[in-house]
């Protein structure tokens, strides 16, 4: 699936390119774009910037890549596109000089668990063939490597080591399984065997021969008694042969004494017997069948109904809700066995869990098997007799069976846990017992990269002879591309870690790696700020990168605010002068010396003309604070986190250095809990202290607010439920009855029902790309005639979805309601959106700002922690400035605001730092810094203090 994204990606334009020096775009107007005309010079790094909405995107994804996609759909046949679909033509008069086109964004990330660093980069793929082709096989019954033997080697090993002695060659043709074997012992009969072994002892074929279908057996056929004598090879070798093929290539031989010894074609334990299969490359897939951990299907955890999670609350009785799947007492069957199992015991409902004993607590979750006697409804004086299940073994059969509306509702009760059977290695334990350079494929995959790149180091000369003739094209191959992952700067990640849990930069660096690997030339590649997720240290490798894939003949566009990229540029356009309909004009191009002299907003900021303020003094917080000791998840090395409270504090540190598992996989869960019993369960730590001090905790993350066009950020952030009460309460409304759901799009009722709210309808153009027109009944207004009669000071339900949040504010400024949620979207810089805007057209930064606004625009109770992951993605400048300004205002109120940063602008205004690392990975996971901005940069381990002391010396 992953190789499909990127092919069609690839958008080769079929231009004749020879004499173009640049790209020229004539009369764009996709989105906000007011008809620019721009060029674009050719095999350089080129960076569109600008503030945030102001149309960078609408030029580079939706104009740019979206035509070069659209010519190469056009070399199909008519035929072949009406199976792949048509790409709409983007808005705009003329593009000349377009190269084929790789677009490389964030949005790209792989949610299946089962996608990888290492099955993206198709390291691991090259790690399975290496060990299937030159690995080692050790059995893991007795440690010992497994051998394979010809039929010339057996016979020759048989005559060598029992000469002179009776032997019984065997045949195993059932190996510990239960079952009579009527059919298995008639088929011996017919083959013309006199005599099988049946668990160890040797017996004489009878009719209707069987044994105990309920016990574990093994059988082999006797295929012959012989004399191991070299005058008798020709006899030996026969009855080998034949031994060999009935036991699909696995032989025995009982000798004098009663031993028992094996031999196997394939690989085999000489000691115990145990075989395994020829390896493959799909025996070390978790994707596979044939290598995947069959507890946990290849995922390396499994999900579980825990005892904590049925328990809602120890100290309750089962009568007042302390089982959380049964809720309180009702008269129903299960509380009339739960009554009856605990009168057995001389206990009742109404004693409270924490006093009943271990055994009952075992046999209320686990059952067991004496039947309990249940009084009847329906027939009085009867007593139904059944056994109990229990609670926990019912749960897992209906996760199993149940609808699934059931099905969900026990997602409730699941915790995810390491695999126990492969201890999250997520394959075969044969798989494991394969080894090159006494290392299983388990191991490597859970090194970070550049361990990984260091064990690769003279891996040749800790390899036999045999491996060293099978590997070198495989090692090259696996060299090559660690080394690109490392250019890039992701030295911190493990081959084994899910593509769904990297950040939007971090995935697009990857991509970028595999890109550089293609060696591609003569191609445009388009990306989106690849420096997400990445500390000032690490952004010269991310430079060297683009450059390295420019000077090989490739043009670079990147859309990007950060300030060392754009110096570092061939070449630098600044969409703006504003956001939304006050941008989409070119305020200034050039290379970064003209820019920097055409003195726009931008480059006043780049100068240095402009700053973000460092505040004159830090905040002292509130004199509380949060604990939390012993956080040992993932790279973290015991630490204890100490979070001052009343103050704007921020976790910084290298990409990799822990920064996320600490506050997103441990402390969030562990607050999320403890606030509203969530059940995502926290990575270990030993303790917390402090909880007391606050009394909400609210996480914005990055995840877009909707994949639909029917949300928007009315919809999002409440205010739309808002405003249609205000609707249903106007005199007009009123008189005709009209509830809230009118004025609703998405129900029936109020909404136009030829495009059922949704404003435009898809035309279907079969051989041509599908046409989105406004729907001819409303004409995009998405409500029928009666609905857009209701009218609040001259406007329609319709025309206030129509509003940019800049007249909003000003339409409701005597809805009190209304306005503080409008009025926080207009204070995080997104005055220009419209309240009714498609959360499809929104990009990743303005997305994260509508979650901020509805979470700021709550009532705070001046203890609440905010917790904020890269708040400035997408923002430039002057944005984060508007961004800081609504965050010190909550500060200022008493909240404590948390954020995991690495925009310096944002660390130096902080009033606490907490710097993680000294690196990234294994060598990181440690608190090497902390106190106010002033404190950290003067200190001699931190890869953030060198930076910010420049940035508090400016």
């Amino acid at each position: 699936m992953e190789k499909l994204k990127e092919n069609a990606s690839i958008s080769p334009a079929p231009v004749d390119l020879s004499g173009h020096e640049q790209i020229e775009i004539f009369g764009a107007r996709e989105h906000n774009l007011k008809n620019i005309d721009t060029t674009i010079p050719r095999n350089k790094l080129v960076v569109i910037t600008g503030i945030s909405g102001s149309g960078k995107s609408s030029l580079a994804f939706d104009t740019i890549y979206a035509e070069g996609q659209r010519r190469y759909m056009e070399s199909f046949s008519a035929y072949a596109r009406a199976f792949i679909g048509d790409m709409e033509r983007p808005d705009v008069d003329k593009i000349n000089g377009l190269s084929p086109v790789i677009s490389i964004e964030q949005k790209t990330t792989s949610r299946n668990p089962r996608s990888t660093v290492g099955t993206l980069t198709e390291i691991y793929d090259f790690l399975r063939l290496l060990y299937a082709r030159a690995g080692i096989a050790y059995s893991y019954h007795t440690g010992k490597a497994m051998i394979r033997q010809s039929e010339d080697q057996i016979v020759e090993h048989i005559i060598q080591t029992f000469e002179r002695k009776k032997l019984i060659l065997l045949a195993p043709v059932v190996k510990g399984r239960k079952g009579h074997y009527r059919e298995l012992f008639v088929q011996i009969r017919k083959m013309g065997f006199t005599k099988v072994r049946v668990d160890g002892v040797v017996k004489e074929m009878v009719p209707k021969m069987q044994v105990d279908r309920y016990k574990t057996h093994d059988i082999e056929i006797v295929i012959d008694r012989i004399i191991a004598d070299d005058g008798d090879r020709f006899r030996i070798t026969k009855s080998v042969q034949t031994a060999l093929s009935h036991g699909n290539g696995v032989m025995m031989v009982r000798d004098e004494d009663g031993k028992v010894h094996h031999f196997s074609k394939y690989l085999m334990d000489p000691e115990t017997g145990l075989s395994y299969d020829e390896p493959a490359p799909n025996n070390f897939s978790f994707n596979s069948p044939y290598g995947a951990c069959p507890t946990c299907n290849g995922l390396g955890q499994v999900e579980e109904i825990t005892r904590e999670s049925v328990i809602a609350d120890p100290n309750l009785s089962i009568s007042r809700g302390g089982l959380a799947p049964l809720g309180e007492y009702r008269d129903i069957w299960i509380f009339k066995k739960l009554e009856a199992i605990l009168k057995r015991y001389k206990k009742s409902l109404s004693t409270p869990i924490k006093d009943l004993p271990e055994e009952v607590v075992e046999v209320i979750l686990y059952g067991d098997d004496v039947p309990v006697a249940v009084s009847s409804k329906k027939y009085p004086g009867t007593n139904w007799n059944t056994k109990f299940e229990g609670i926990i073994k019912f749960l897992e059969k209906q996760k199993s069976e149940g609808t699934e509306k059931t099905r969900k509702w026990i997602e409730d009760f699941m915790t995810v846990k390491t695999c126990p059977t492969c201890d999250g290695a997520r394959l075969k334990k044969e798989s494991l017992h394969f080894k090159i350079a006494d290392t299983n494929i388990s191991v490597l995959a859970n090194m970070d990269i550049e361990s990984l790149g260091d064990w690769f180091v003279g891996l040749e000369d800790r390899l036999t002879d045999k491996q060293n003739k099978i590997a070198p094209e495989i090692l090259k191959e696996i060299r090559k591309r660690i080394g690109f992952l490392l250019d890039v700067g992701l030295d911190y990640l493990t081959l084994n870690r899910p593509l769904r849990t990297l950040s939007g930069g971090e995935a697009q660096r990857i991509r970028l790696a595999t890109q550089i690997g293609t060696q591609l030339v003569g191609v445009l590649y388009i990306m989106d700020e690849p420096s997400i997720g990445l500390h000032q240290r690490d952004n010269e490798k991310l430079i060297n990168a683009l450059r390295d894939l420019r000077d090989i003949g490739n043009t670079i566009i990147v859309v990007e605010h950060d300030k060392d990229m754009m110096l570092a540029s061939d070449h630098i356009i600044d969409i703006g002068p504003g956001a939304g309909r006050h941008g989409g004009t070119v305020v200034a191009a050039g290379t970064p010396e003209e820019f920097l002299e055409q003195n726009g907003v931008t480059a006043q900021y780049l100068k240095g003309t402009r700053n973000i303020d460092v505040p004159k003094e830090r905040r002292k917080g509130n004199g509380n604070s949060i604990e939390l000791k012993g956080a040992k998840g993932n790279n973290l090395k015991n630490v204890d986190l100490t979070l001052p409270l009343g103050q704007m504090i921020c976790v910084t540190g290298v990409s990799g250095s822990g920064k996320s598992t600490l506050i997103h996989d441990t402390l969030f869960p562990i607050l999320n809990h403890h606030f509203f019993r969530s059940k995502r369960a926290p990575l270990p730590y030993d303790s917390i202290d402090g909880l007391k001090n606050i009394d909400k905790v609210i996480e914005v993350d990055q995840s877009p607010i909707g994949r639909t066009p029917r949300s928007n950020p009315a919809t999002y952030t409440g205010v739309f439920s808002d405003i249609r009460t205000l609707f249903t309460e106007l005199p007009e409304a009123k008189i005709r009855g009209y509830k809230a759901g009118r004025f609703s799009f998405n129900v029936k009722g109020g909404r136009c029902e030829t495009c059922e709210g949704a404003g435009m309808k898809l035309i279907e153009m079969d051989f041509l790309p599908n046409v989105h027109v406004p729907c001819e009944t409303c004409k995009g207004k998405r409500y029928n005639r009666e609905t857009l009669e209701v009218r609040f000071k001259g406007k329609s339900i319709s025309d206030v979805l129509d509003m940019t949040v800049e007249q909003a504010v000003e339409f409701f400024e005597h809805q009190p309601k209304i306005l503080r949620k409008i009025q926080t979207l207009n204070d995080v810089g997104l005055g220009y959106i419209s309240l009714g805007q498609h959360a499809t057209t929104l990009s990743g930064g303005e997305a994260q700002r509508v979650k901020l606004a509805t979470e700021l625009s709550k009532k705070d109770t001046g203890k609440t922690l905010y917790i904020l992951d890269e708040p400035t993605t997408g923002l430039h400048f002057q944005d984060i400035q508007h961004l800081l300004d609504v965050l010190n205002r909550l500060v200022d109120k008493g909240n404590s605001v948390l954020i995991i940063e690495h925009n310096l602008d944002v660390i130096k205004v902080a009033d606490h730092i907490i710097d993680l690392g000294p690196e990234g990975g294994e060598k990181g996971g440690t608190i090497v810094a902390e106190g106010t901005p002033e404190k950290v940069a003067k200190s001699k381990k931190s890869h953030t203090a060198r930076f910010l002391k420049e940035e508090l010396k400016a």
